[in-house]
């Protein structure tokens, strides 16, 4: 009985990430679905909203920074700062430049982190996001030279300092002029404290390495995101030098806060509003609502 036999009907993925189909064949869009890191749901991409918080297991998905900026800060109040500086190749390391290039224009940023002036619910702040989109986040000259200059218009202007970090660590393509840039932010943070301005770090996932080992855990108080990867070198690395098996949520945010690293962890959907209490709190402005 052939004739009324059920014609298949094969669901096409498009090739190129779009969403033009030609003809009336149906397709699955590739943004439709998403996988949870954390608990390994496979969840509607609308279900994680414009948060993108797993609504099973409460896993904060990595985002970029230009999408930190509008989740955080005011529309149109961010002026960004030192733009203009440009990635060098100081060791001659093979299509380092070209990786740039490549990177730049695949996320629209010209480096690792973002920097500037915004305002959060009113309130002036000097602010940084670091993105895990670019090259992992790593810190290479620029990305050492744009937080460490932050923290000095910071000082000129009498602002509070917010920073998001996201990173892999030092960029190994730079050796060790990265790694110097964690004693000259380092230094920038304490020239900011000692002119008695806040300093508050959001840390989120992943912050790692050199990040983690300088101006990461270096804030006045420390705010961490749900299930963050938080940490200084890789968990194989240090079993392997240990030799002992280390539990099964080393390394995550809450880990961390029951170790005294962190003061608060923070779901990304109430961060705007906690960030403008503390720094409502610590500038002085409307301390007597706290007191």
């Amino acid at each position: 009985m052939a004739l009324f036999k059920k014609k298949k009907k094969y669901i096409r993925i498009s090739p190129n990430r779009t969403t033009t189909k030609p003809g009336n064949e149906p397709f699955v869009p590739d943004d439709m679905w998403a996988k949870c890191p954390s608990c390994k749901h496979t969840l509607y991409t609308k279900e994680i909203g414009v948060e993108k918080v797993c609504p099973n297991c409460g896993y904060n998905f990595r985002i970029t920074a230009k999408e930190r900026l509008s989740l955080t800060v005011d529309e149109q109040t961010f002026t960004p700062w030192d733009e203009e500086i440009v990635t060098k190749d100081p060791l001659n390391f093979p299509n380092y430049l070209e990786k740039i290039e490549q990177t730049q224009e695949a996320t629209g940023l010209h480096e690792a982190v973002l920097t500037g002036v915004a305002q959060i619910k009113g309130l002036p702040v000097a602010i940084g996001v670091m993105d895990s989109h670019f090259i992992m986040g790593s810190m290479g000259t620029v990305v050492g030279e744009k937080i460490t200059r932050l923290f000095e218009k910071a000082i000129e202007q009498k602002l509070p300092v917010v920073l998001f970090t996201a990173s892999g660590g030092a960029r190994m393509q730079e050796g060790i002029l990265s790694l110097m840039q964690m004693a000259k932010i380092s230094a920038a943070v304490k020239r900011h404290h000692n002119a008695g301005l806040f300093y508050l770090t959001v840390l989120t996932d992943p912050t790692t390495g050199g990040v983690t080992a300088s101006f990461a855990m270096e804030g006045d108080l420390i705010l961490a995101e749900p299930q963050a990867l938080i940490g200084f070198a890789g968990r194989r690395v240090i079993e392997q030098t240990i030799k002992q098996e280390l539990p099964e949520d080393f390394q995550k945010a809450e880990f961390l806060l029951e170790h005294g690293f962190v003061d608060q962890i923070v779901s990304r959907i109430e961060l705007r509003d906690r960030i403008y209490d503390l720094v409502q709190m610590h500038t002085m402005k409307g301390w007597a609502d706290y007191d």
